[in-house]
């Protein structure tokens, strides 16, 4: 007898599972417990099978018989119906492995031990907020040009466009990891060219007057804050190296006997060892902070705690307080500087432009090397130091 809505509801629990059957295949499993699970039996190539048809209440009888109805058709064009059902599950978990949210996850974990560990967390955060919440969920296959730009033009109507070009660049790199690990078989961001707004150059504010610079370090050398401030700013010029680096230096690093400041690969953002040769003026500043700061791990502490080197901010905005403007000096222009005069005064470029740890930007010449034209830039380094105490005096 087929089973009804009223006779299914009453069903209860037994001391042992059980099964009631309501005809063609269908039937109800009622557990120990009291809980009802549709099953569809059938059979398929001469074998006996079974398909889960969903749990009551959640499927109804009436829900159950039309499942039941669309597996029987199946049958009937020899197909199996508990392999497409599995089939499909697969299906779904790949889309999900493939979602573009996955595939840039996983990118990024591949690529993640190549950079500093801010420059991975700005990725990180970008795509978070610019990219995941539109694109996040979709499969990588199905992402079209159109959406991508429309991702992009959101960024680029808050006036972020430099933000804008970064994201297409982020994008375009995991399309191509896609593509490579069998994920996608398509790019599509490389037809977004010139659909953005052209990025407008900006430079590090920067003095490069001799006269100017004599006047910035004087007023340097009279700065009234935080001593290991005043050391930061006193050894900016000397070192010449971003401010990230400066500022989470740490005294384990340093080597007064080699005059060498070794900044390790994992700080730096080309990911290279980088020798930094220290002045005689540079070694009197610090063997001077050391007795401040010495006994902590980093050589420009936070003014809070020792634990934390001082923050971003510390430097440009002691710049701020001298009375420097961000449109006259900033704490990268530091770079500027001695670049210009480096270069004006008749130095080896590649001498300078390896103590600046540019990348390698000619592919002709040999890999990146942390301790090429050493000499030179030992030299260099301590006639600078000699150059910048003359425009003080």
């Amino acid at each position: 007898m087929s089973l009804t809505d009223i006779k299914v509801r009453n069903l209860k629990g037994r001391d042992r599972q059980y099964k009631v059957a309501d005809g063609r295949g269908l039937f109800l499993v009622i557990t120990s417990t009291g809980s009802k699970y549709w099953r569809f039996r059938y059979r398929f190539a001469d074998r006996e099978k079974s398909l889960a048809l969903g749990i009551y209440p959640d499927v109804s009888l009436a829900d159950a018989r039309n499942k039941c109805h669309e597996a029987r058709k199946m049958l009937a064009n020899n197909i199996d119906p508990g392999a497409d059902k599995q089939n499909k599950k697969r299906a779904r978990k790949l889309a999900a492995a493939n979602t573009f949210e996955a595939v840039a996850r996983e990118w990024y974990k591949k690529n993640s031990g190549q950079w500093v560990d801010s420059h991975g967390d700005r990725i990180v955060r970008r795509l978070e907020k610019d990219v995941f919440p539109w694109l996040g969920k979709r499969p990588i296959t199905e992402i079209n040009a159109p959406e991508i730009l429309a991702v992009l033009q959101r960024i680029e109507n808050r006036g972020a466009i430099e933000t804008a070009h970064r994201t297409h660049q982020n994008i375009g790199q995991i399309f191509r990891y896609a593509i490579a690990s069998g994920y996608a078989e398509n790019d599509p961001s490389p037809h977004l060219r010139g659909a953005l707004k052209p990025v407008q150059q900006r430079h590090h504010a920067s003095i490069t007057d001799p006269k100017a610079i004599g006047n910035l370090l004087r007023a340097i050398h009279s700065y009234e804050g935080f001593f290991a401030t005043k050391c930061a700013l006193r050894l900016a010029p000397l070192f010449f190296v971003r401010p990230g680096e400066l500022r989470k230096a740490e005294w384990d690093e340093f080597n007064f006997e080699t005059a060498e400041w070794r900044i390790p690969a994992s700080k730096m953002k080309m990911r290279e060892l980088h020798i930094v040769p220290l002045s005689t003026q540079a070694i009197f500043i610090l063997r001077e902070l050391r007795m401040l700061t010495g006994n902590g791990k980093f050589v420009f502490p936070s003014v809070r705690t020792s634990k934390r080197p001082m923050s971003e901010n510390t430097v440009t905005g002691a710049l701020r307080r001298l009375g420097y403007t961000s449109d006259e000096m900033t704490g990268h222009g530091f770079r500027s500087m001695a670049c210009t005069i480096l270069n004006e005064q008749g130095w080896n470029r590649d001498a300078i432009e390896r103590q600046l740890a540019h990348a390698e930007r000619n592919n002709i010449r040999a890999a990146y090397n942390y301790a090429e034209y050493l000499p030179e830039r030992r030299k260099m380094m301590q006639q600078w130091a000699d150059y910048l105490d003359a425009l003080v005096k």
